[in-house]
């Protein structure tokens, strides 16, 4: 029910935007007036989104298949758990319990448009000025287990970094390398 719900609102997106809507990312958005815990959280979440945006933007078929060894995760494996570690950022942000959702069915445009989405409504939210980080708790949906946000900066939004460079390396590996255009330090792209 949850995937065709997501289906349905990717369909109305679209509809109501046109298929030509740009996907967040493409650059950072500029950096806040001040420094806030929450601005400085959406910062790290805003930095995410861009190298999220690059290792995955020109992904073929076969870049998507690639695994390293036979142990590993395929790429596309590694893109759907970094979309797992967004949605468990944007759960937390939202007031939430985490519910994992499978996104197995999933096209690549839509994992990856569902991606950025939450990792840019994630840095929205702390932006906003409404939210604390200290009123944000990580909450499970099938236990009773509470963790402050701290630990989403060991946890999930450190790990998203983590697996993007892991991408990175797998798109090198099989033929098709980062765009070495695309400044992580800047947030921009060099033309």
């Amino acid at each position: 029910m949850k995937h065709f719900l997501s289906l349905l609102l990717t369909a109305i997106s679209i509809n109501l935007f046109g298929q030509s809507e740009e996907l967040p990312y493409r650059e950072i958005p500029d950096y806040p007036e001040k420094y806030t815990p929450e601005t400085v959280a959406s910062r790290m979440i805003d930095g995410l989104g861009f190298r999220y945006y690059w290792v995955s933007e020109g992904l073929r078929p076969e870049d998507l298949t690639f695994k390293p060894s036979e142990d590993a995760r395929t790429t596309r494996e590694t893109l759907e758990h970094i979309h797992g570690l967004s949605q468990f950022i944007l759960n937390c942000v939202r007031g939430v319990p985490h519910k994992p959702v499978d996104v197995t069915a999933w096209t690549f445009e839509e994992l990856r448009r569902g991606t950025l989405e939450n990792i840019g409504e994630s840095s929205q939210k702390l932006k906003s000025g409404k939210i604390t980080l200290e009123e944000l708790i990580i909450q499970f949906d099938d236990n009773n287990y509470e963790f402050p946000f701290w630990n989403q900066l060991n946890g999930p939004i450190a790990d998203a970094i983590w697996h993007c460079g892991q991408v990175v390396s797998f798109r090198r590996s099989s033929g098709n390398p980062y765009n070495s255009n695309a400044s992580v330090f800047t947030g921009t792209v060099r033309e």
